[in-house]
């Protein structure tokens, strides 16, 4: 008898299971405490909630450590509430119903004021606590006005936030270039810094139009191999440097990234391409390289 309260005890002092959940338009990840008792599974719909309201989410995997080190402090906090019930499906369908014509009533309003702005997106919390208005502008708007009007008209607050160009892809885009569904409506939470030192290291070409998203900007792939190649770039000899290998001694003119090779110039000036792991050593690098 004394066995199974303590087994009990246990059990109910024992921490409740937190789990990674995508919420929101915007696909904002948090780490969360589920009020659940039985364990959730990847894909689960759920209700949380988030330091905005409650909110229709979904479930990721379980918060172990390694997830919790990849989350950043701002992306914890938050309760699952319950698993969606087919009463929770049905609000969130009338939610979607609703959203074009608030979308149009917004735009209206917009218009009639003459403000300087692109409406986007809106957003309506599954609670109904608040209706997030996505919006793109070059300059500042007093939109102070608009909120009133908006507020009045849907009897909830109103929030506004202006996004950029990347965050508007985010929220509209649908395929890129390579056949399959954007990267920032999909896995990415964040969109990454991209410079066009990576696409010249990368060798990939460097017409605007080829290298840039569907939001103008370069693509987030650049990034997901970059410091792949920094890492083998590093690894081989610098162009114009003097190098060593069992066909002899040459100077290096270029790189082979992917290869893991160099392009050699031999002292009876043949060219050839060199693994790396047929370099010997390094004699000697020219003013250039040092630099």
């Amino acid at each position: 008898m004394n066995e199974t309260n303590n087994e009990e005890t246990k059990t109910e002092r024992a921490p409740p299971p937190s789990y990674v959940v995508r919420f929101g338009i915007m696909r904002v990840l948090s780490v969360m405490t589920s009020k659940v008792r039985q364990p959730l599974t990847r894909g689960t719909a759920v209700i949380v909630r988030s330091n905005r309201g409650l909110e229709h989410g979904t479930i990721l995997i379980e918060a172990n450590d390694h997830a919790r080190d990849l989350m950043e402090e701002e992306s914890t906090g938050g309760q699952i509430l319950r698993v969606c019930s087919e009463e929770d499906e049905n609000e969130l369908n009338h939610i979607n119903a609703q959203r074009d014509e608030k979308f149009q009533a917004c735009k209206k309003h917009i218009a009639e004021l003459k403000l300087e702005m692109q409406l986007i997106e809106i957003e309506q919390l599954f609670g109904g606590e608040r209706i997030i208005v996505y919006y793109l502008s070059e300059e500042r708007v007093d939109f102070r006005q608009l909120v009133k009007n908006l507020a009045s008209e849907f009897q909830t607050r109103i929030e506004m936030r202006q996004i950029g160009v990347r965050d508007e892809s985010k929220l509209l885009a649908d395929y890129g270039d390579c056949g399959k569904p954007v990267c920032c409506n999909t896995h990415l939470s964040k969109m990454p810094p991209v410079s066009m030192k990576m696409a010249k290291l990368q060798k990939a070409t460097l017409d605007p139009t080829k290298i840039s998203g569907r939001c103008g900007r370069l693509k987030c792939c650049l990034r997901y191999e970059f410091d792949t190649y920094e890492e083998i770039q590093k690894s081989l000899p610098p162009v114009g440097s003097q190098v060593v290998t069992r066909d002899g001694k040459g100077k290096v003119l270029a790189q082979e990234l992917l290869a893991e090779q160099i392009l050699m110039e031999t002292e009876d000036h043949r060219r050839i391409t060199v693994p790396a792991n047929q370099i010997l050593s390094v004699v000697g690098k020219s003013a250039k390289s040092e630099k």
